[in-house]
């Protein structure tokens, strides 16, 4: 699920690491990247463990709703349906699922007081209010969890923690929601969904790798490449995050055969938005619409398969 965006931004955080700190080598940036990968995944197994143990408390709210000195006739009828569900049940109780929470220690990052708060401020919404009358059916239970997600994701006192244990959080946000939206809607058929959250081969190594090292291995040459398209500027008046990404695009351009340069182009200008100054975009898309002029004039770019759609 992790895709090519999301492997260009761990580069770019490990080329930055790289650039601070002379100390660093390549091996260091290497491990930094690989780690970066890591942490995607506990992030995402960790907005899992907090819809699974949030949805938990439904127990706990039916006993106290049947315990009541004078339940009401609703108190009565109440289930746990949120957390006995079909769907949430395929996901709680997959076995290699309880054991990879266990090995990246995700259990004892649970704070049970605020998925108890979550699901209380969850169970005054009409959509749960809904859900909890209405009749048992696998459409209704897969909605009702995606509105529980919606909810945590909104939650100020979730992304305050998730913010404590994962700095990376807003940088795989949306990854990470999409990724969720769609373990959801596998549910109950598919729950071992959560095993494709890791880049495959191609994109972790042969792409991500790749790019990591030969950005480094060939810094100088990228200078050089870059240096007449500044006109007036001088190279170390560059933004450091703008000229790690045009090193990082002109990489892409002559490295990797497979991906058109209009997609390498404007990848980068959108990580320029995101990551740099307000000017980066212009900044970053006339350079290398400039250099890609002149690369392929040099015949330095060389596109096959799905490199050459433009």
């Amino acid at each position: 699920m992790l895709s090519r965006r999301n492997i260009r931004i761990k580069v770019l955080q490990a080329l930055y690491m790289l650039g601070r700190d002379p100390e660093v080598g390549t091996e260091e940036a290497l491990n930094f990247y690989r780690q970066a990968l890591d942490r995607s995944q506990d992030l995402y197994l960790f907005n899992l463990l907090n819809l699974i143990r949030t949805a938990e408390y439904a127990i706990e709210d039916t006993e106290r709703k049947r315990t009541k000195y004078l339940p009401s006739e609703e108190d009565k009828k109440f289930t746990a349906k949120l957390y006995q569900n079909s769907s949430m049940q395929a996901l709680a109780t997959e076995p290699d699922l309880k054991i990879l929470f266990k090995k990246k220690g995700l259990d004892a990052l649970m704070q049970g007081d605020n998925n108890r708060k979550y699901y209380k401020r969850f169970a005054k919404t009409k959509s749960y209010k809904e859900y909890v009358q209405g009749k048992d059916d696998v459409t209704s239970d897969r909605h009702i969890l995606l509105e529980l997600y919606k909810h945590l994701v909104k939650e100020e006192l979730f992304e305050e923690t998730i913010d404590d244990y994962f700095p990376t959080w807003e940088d795989d946000k949306s990854l990470i929601v999409g990724a969720m939206k769609k373990t959801i809607k596998a549910l109950p058929e598919s729950p071992e969904l959560y095993r494709t959250f890791r880049p495959d081969y191609e994109a972790a190594v042969e792409f991500g790798e790749n790019l990591l090292i030969q950005s480094v291995e060939r810094d100088k040459e990228f200078e050089q490449i870059i240096g007449p398209s500044l006109d007036n500027w001088e190279i170390d008046r560059v933004a450091n995050i703008d000229m790690i990404l045009l090193k990082m695009a002109i990489c892409e351009f002559t490295s990797f055969e497979s991906i058109p340069t209009k997609v390498t182009l404007n990848e980068y200008v959108e990580l320029s938005k995101i990551y740099s100054t307000d000017k980066s975009k212009e900044f970053i898309n006339g350079i290398l619409d400039k250099l890609l002029t002149d690369l392929n004039e040099q015949g330095a770019i060389k596109k096959s398969g799905r490199g050459l759609d433009e």
